[in-house]
């Protein structure tokens, strides 16, 4: 089994967690060590019967681990990206999770990193960027092209030859009309219907989509 770090103690950690021990349940994989968080008042806590073992940069430590980075937040989209590029490791310290409930067409191809949760379908070949997060009920279909530390919330679905930028943050329930584009760093709220290309930064909600604000 693989020993395995787990960055960031939050909601996405713990259902990252859950989802290893139901790929382990299928086929033993990771051995979990713990969890790396910056926040000082989680170390030694523990999570789902695993401990916070210290800050991030412990990673260094664990020479022989992997790490999954596991942090989500529509207020900190690109947290997966900068905390790799911070700890500066190479790929083959990244593992890459797929819940056994999943399904991912023959073909597709995933950055490492990524993160696909229970019910996550992708449905043709095509190619999904690093450090992506896909949560439960997420829907890719032909054609598309998302690019790396995307995260696609709860249900959110993109029609076909979608294309996301990144670090773009798909709200839960969220639908993107085929053919569209959704630039980079942009924020799509929950429940928000997409019918026209959705500019880089921006951020849009609504049905249909409309921009709220322009984000720096």
């Amino acid at each position: 089994m693989t020993p395995l770090l787990l960055i960031g103690a939050g909601g996405l950690a713990r259902e990252a967690l859950a989802a290893i021990a139901a790929v382990n349940s299928v086929q033993p994989t990771f051995e979990v060590l713990g969890f790396l968080d910056d926040s000082a008042d989680k170390h030694g806590l523990l999570v789902d019967g695993h401990e916070v073992l210290g800050p991030i940069d412990l990673a260094r430590e664990h020479v022989g681990a992997q790490v999954l980075i596991c942090t989500a937040s529509s207020a900190n989209q690109d947290s997966r990206m900068r905390i790799s590029q911070r700890l500066g490791f190479d790929d083959s310290r990244y593992a890459t999770l797929v819940h056994p409930a999943a399904s991912v067409a023959a073909g597709v191809e995933l950055g490492v990193g990524t993160i696909l949760l229970a019910c996550a379908v992708i449905t043709a070949p095509q190619q999904v960027g690093r450090f992506v997060v896909a949560m439960p009920h997420v829907l890719l279909t032909h054609d598309d092209a998302v690019a790396d530390g995307v995260t696609l919330a709860g249900r959110a679905a993109l029609a076909g030859n979608v294309r996301v930028g990144e670090s773009a943050y798909i709200g839960s329930g969220a639908l993107v009309r085929e053919g569209l584009t959704v630039g980079a760093g942009a924020l799509v709220g929950m429940g928000a219907v997409v019918l026209k290309d959705v500019p880089a930064g921006e951020t849009w909600a609504g049905v249909p989509a409309r921009p709220l604000e322009v984000r720096v």
